[in-house]
């Protein structure tokens, strides 16, 4: 709707502000926080294409074993990055300690509100850091194969022995 005083221009804003009111009308969510968090997501895999197109590295074409060793990894990052009571100092910036989750992992509620809401609901979720850590994975594998997979190996192992000391945890409960 156009007002007296109003350039025309911001009936697009308005138009937005009511998109935003009907997908949220409490306005909790820091949607312009994710956007731009896709937009270093974005810029960054762009980045990573274009150095790697410039100078001329072959993409590599992995296979079943190193999309394993690869989750393996991603896996234990991101458990790593979101859970971990080492990494907390990383998270304190938009986090408020609630407690142990679990063991070796923390609960941590978000906090404040924009960019840094948005990065701390990403940080805090194993599932949405892993995302930035496949890619930064998969990008590590086109400019240095060998030491990626390398540390791929290295953390696909403790995701193992992490689910070995589950079913050790488990059978003697259930031995109990």
């Amino acid at each position: 709707m156009v007002t007296a005083g109003r350039p025309p221009a911001d009936t697009g804003e308005a138009a937005l502000r009511d998109e935003r009111r009907a997908y949220e009308p409490d306005g909790e969510r820091p949607i312009g926080g994710y956007l731009a968090v896709m937009a270093v997501y974005l810029g960054g895999t762009g980045l990573l294409a274009a150095v790697a197109r410039r100078t001329g590295r072959p993409l590599p074409a992995p296979g079943p074993a190193d999309v394993l060793l690869t989750a393996g990894a991603v896996h234990r990052l991101s458990r790593l990055l979101a859970k971990d009571p080492v990494t907390s100092p990383l998270r304190l910036p938009f986090t408020r300690f609630r407690g142990q989750a679990g063991p070796a992992e923390l609960s941590e509620d978000v906090r404040g509100t924009g960019v840094r809401r948005a990065v701390g609901e990403l940080i805090t979720c194993p599932f949405c850091a892993g995302l930035w850590i496949a890619t930064g994975l998969t990008g590590a594998q086109v400019f240095a194969p060998g030491a990626t997979r390398l540390v791929c190996s290295g953390l696909t192992a403790l995701t193992v022995a992490d689910l070995l000391h589950f079913v050790r945890v488990g059978l003697q409960n259930a031995t109990d």
